[in-house]
């Protein structure tokens, strides 16, 4: 049963600069009056206040939460951004409370969707259309998803971005970063420089729906004629850069797939892992948000519908390169090579006191994956040893080098395949499929 308390709801998303510092800063003065209070209940029984703890009380994490998914927009996105892209570096308790934003998005009601399209498209667009339901099939951080029907006879999904989102951008995200600071949490070595910057630059790319139509096309053309994929026609007739229309795909969440057969659960996550592996080694470029909102199954044709590519981006060279050289010394057992290659992706600095512990936590990859003909993604005796590990890393004070964002961006990709897999219970020739690529 749904929660009711956070359940998404209509709600007008607020356009007003003003009105959306107002709602951060009023945020942040409820947070710090909670604290305050009981601060002063701990002191007044005579113990010492943990500030850590008062901060993130369960009434502050859902005063927190609770604001940004409201606000939407960047303020919501790049609590999105930290916890999937930057979650293994921050303190759990931060990456708890940005994980909520994932599924909690509210959408705008009637009045406000219909001012945002007689805007775009004109106060007569609906003599163009023969149903359009206004209550949203998704909404999400930057819009919201409807499904309509056009009088040509085309079923569509549209999705209608927010008012005011791009411009609320850099703001935003300058008063999300401070609050963030604020919080105590991170570590004084930690930058949190650079994932600002890139959410910034990526929250402007994502919020161009017409960038978004052409990388949608392009991914159709690089997978034109694969059975296991399909993908949203772009309709640029009735796309601008706040609304996107294509056509509309039947599908279930890609999880429904964890109650098929076995045989369909690795077929499904063996197409996945493949076009990872394509989209790095042979395409060159990647549609990098690895959500499982993303991917949606057809069990009448056993396709997968590959959705939002608003994250879609091209991959430097030197990123491909260093992974091409990581996968090939693994799977050679090449130990020197690994280092060289982990050195050169940032991964180790090289001569780093903790190097041998991540060089050692690398290898029991690899030594899995080459263990057996299949991995079991369902046997969970690696994930948990390489939990174990980065917790005795993070008790010893480590804290990891700086990473380029396009390494980042990869490995949140990976990551999120891997949970994805992992979450089919699959079993995989994980060796094979990537010696076709890197062998």
């Amino acid at each position: 049963m749904t929660d009711p308390k956070s359940s998404p709801t209509s709600l007008a998303v607020p356009t007003s600069r003003l009105v959306r510092v107002a709602g951060l800063s009023s945020m942040t003065a409820g947070i710090a009056g909670n604290v305050a209070v009981r601060a002063l209940r701990e002191i007044g029984r005579g113990a010492r206040p943990d500030m850590r703890g008062l901060l993130m009380s369960p009434g502050n994490v859902t005063r927190i939460a609770d604001q940004l998914s409201r606000m939407r927009g960047a303020a919501m996105k790049v609590g999105q951004l930290i916890s999937m892209d930057a979650g293994e570096v921050l303190p759990p308790e931060l990456a708890d409370i940005m994980a909520r934003l994932r599924d909690q998005a509210h959408f705008m009601p009637p009045k406000q969707l219909r001012d945002v399209l007689n805007r775009t498209w004109g106060t007569d667009w609906r003599k163009s259309f023969k149903t359009f339901n206004v209550r949203p099939i998704a909404a999400a951080s930057i819009g919201q998803v409807h499904r309509a029907t056009l009088k040509d006879g085309r079923d569509v999904a549209i999705k209608v971005q927010y008012p005011g989102i791009a411009r609320s951008i850099d703001s935003d995200i300058a008063n999300v970063a401070a609050l963030v600071r604020m919080s105590g949490l991170l570590s004084k070595s930690f930058d949190l420089g650079p994932y600002i910057q890139e959410a910034r630059s990526q929250l402007h790319e994502e919020t161009d729906y017409e960038r978004e139509g052409w990388h949608m096309r392009h991914f159709a053309d690089l997978l034109q004629g694969d059975d296991a994929f399909e993908i949203p026609e772009f309709f640029p007739d009735w796309s601008t850069p706040e609304v996107l229309t294509m056509s509309f795909l039947e599908g279930r969440p890609i999880e429904t797939v964890s109650d098929a057969t076995r045989e369909e659960r690795n077929r499904v996550s063996e197409a996945l892992v493949d076009l990872t592996l394509r989209e790095v080694f042979e395409f060159g470029i990647m549609q990098s948000d690895p959500n499982f909102a993303n991917y949606r199954y057809n069990p009448a044709n056993g396709k997968i519908s590959l959705l939002d590519f608003g994250a879609a981006r091209a991959l430097q060279p030197s990123a491909i390169d260093g992974y091409m050289h990581l996968l090939r010394a693994g799977l050679r057992e090449g130990d020197e090579e690994l280092r060289n290659a982990a050195i050169q992706l940032k991964l180790v600095e090289g001569d780093g006191p903790f190097d041998d512990r991540i060089l050692g936590m690398i290898r029991s990859v690899f030594d899995a994956i080459l263990s057996a003909k299949k991995f079991d993604f369902s046997d969970r005796t690696l994930s948990n040893h390489l939990n174990k590990e980065g917790m005795a890393l993070a008790r010893a004070g480590y804290i990891p080098p700086p990473m380029r964002m396009d390494i980042l961006y990869l490995q949140r990709k990976i990551g999120g395949i891997f949970l994805l897999v992992t979450r089919l219970s699959a079993s995989l020739p994980v060796k094979a499929l990537l010696a076709k690529y890197v062998i």
